[in-house]
């Protein structure tokens, strides 16, 4: 039979989910707040709505018959959507509003990890009283990542020692209107991500992806959504070992078999330290931009997971080609303190050359595509090596130009990537 796939929300990564669902061949359609002129262009429709309303995205996938659906964004998981369409029997390929607390309740998810014995987490304290925290922070011997417990966009967090004094941190929850804040052990090491497909019990796991968080060059500036990732034709990344892999793959199986009745995507950020993998956070969705990395290399047929997953069968084993990626971020300049909207976007897929090009949040209108306050869009790399599909992002990128627009061209390039084996060698005493 052939499906018909709702897809929720609009950006770069929804965009690169979206071209697994067409490259499958099952018809696609799509809502979002915002238009994305790649998804519209894949979609048999693509509505305007806002997808953190359950009765709307239901109505609209009643609209279509659509047999599937998934939900990209972490916003319509807090609010519902995935429970709202298994009960409208629609399946939704995403976790329904008590589970995806793994993501949206840090608090939660750092007293699930305790409560369960999950491998990795780090010593924390939760609080819901400002000053209580203050004083944790006085008192602790050795830094903390300061964290509100809801969703933040990946820019909540602040990290003593790295980010902020101890008293930049205490200001900044007074000032802050944050009604409850996690603190936990400052992780020390180098970051990455692996996002697992889960179902009916089972987990099936994706390459290992590092993200680039920082707004500048260098690791520089403040957090941000993501500026852009890099994989390697392998499960591993350069800095780690085989074994870091899968002692991150058992964290996500031992959360897996703790979570009841978990489904869709759950992604682990994890920290290699010199103690081992730590946990960071998990997330319940795709990574923006992992899902740029991991979704194009796939072999697997994307709509037969999602079926496999709504009739309760064993997902099938994920294949990747073995090849590396580089994703690089455009986002409008002064972004993301003081984002500059209305640069013209002077890409598009037939100029990106050998690139995939994945739209974020753009403004088209009659005359072209120009950006907003978000990120833009994503050039992606795919080749025999780093080094490959780092140059084949930038050439794409010197189509698109510099107008209005910021990159950080180190993401994949060779210091960086050395860079971060180095740390982990000082780390482990190599």
């Amino acid at each position: 039979m052939s499906e018909t796939v709702l897809l929720v929300g609009g950006g770069g990564r929804e965009h690169a989910i979206a071209r697994a669902i067409a490259d499958a061949g099952a018809e696609l359609y799509a809502c979002a707040g915002n238009r994305n002129p790649g998804i519209a262009r894949l979609a048999a429709d693509f509505e305007s709505l806002d997808t953190t309303n359950p009765q709307a995205a239901v109505s609209y996938a009643e609209s279509v018959d659509a047999t599937l659906a998934v939900i990209g964004p972490e916003a319509p998981l807090a609010a519902g959507v995935a429970d709202a369409l298994d009960d409208a029997g629609v399946y939704a390929f995403g976790p329904h509003e008590n589970e995806a607390r793994i993501e949206t309740d840090k608090a939660f998810q750092r007293r699930f990890m305790r409560r369960h014995d999950i491998p990795g987490c780090p010593d924390f304290e939760t609080f819901e009283d400002v000053e209580a925290a203050c004083a944790f922070i006085d008192d602790y011997d050795g830094d903390l990542a300061v964290k509100p417990v809801g969703l933040t966009g990946g820019k909540g967090v602040r990290v003593i020692g790295d980010q902020v004094t101890r008293e930049e941190a205490k200001a900044y929850l007074r000032e802050s209107d944050y009604d409850r804040v996690v603190l936990e052990e400052r992780l020390v090491g180098e970051e990455f991500t692996v996002q697992a497909l889960v179902a009916n019990g089972r987990l099936r796991v994706t390459p290992a992806v590092q993200d680039h968080k920082r707004a500048y060059e260098g690791d520089e500036g403040p957090n941000t959504g993501g500026m852009g990732s890099y994989s390697d034709a392998g499960l591993a990344l350069p800095f780690m070992s085989e074994a870091d892999y899968r002692e991150a793959v058992d964290v996500l199986k031992a959360t897996v078999d703790a979570l009841d009745g978990y489904k869709g995507v759950l992604y682990g950020q994890f920290m290699l330290t010199a103690d081992g993998v730590k946990v960071v956070e998990f997330n319940a969705r795709f990574g923006d931009p992992e899902a740029m990395n991991t979704l194009p290399v796939m072999n697997t047929d994307f709509v037969e997971i999602l079926a496999a997953a709504r009739d309760g069968d064993a997902l099938p084993r994920l294949s990747f080609r073995p090849e590396a990626t580089v994703c690089k971020y455009a986002v409008p300049e002064g972004y993301p303190t003081d984002p500059e909207a209305g640069a013209p976007v002077a890409i598009d897929e037939e100029s990106a050359g050998d690139a995939l090009l994945f739209y974020a949040s753009v403004d088209e209108r009659a005359d072209g595509i120009y950006t907003t306050t978000s990120r833009a869009f994503a050039v992606v790399g795919v080749a025999d090596t780093i080094a490959e599909a780092e140059s084949i992002a930038e050439q794409a990128l010197a189509v698109a130009g510099e107008d209005g627009l910021r990159v950080r061209h180190d993401i994949g390039k060779a210091d960086i990537v050395q860079r971060r084996i180095d740390h982990v060698n000082e780390l482990r005493g190599g």
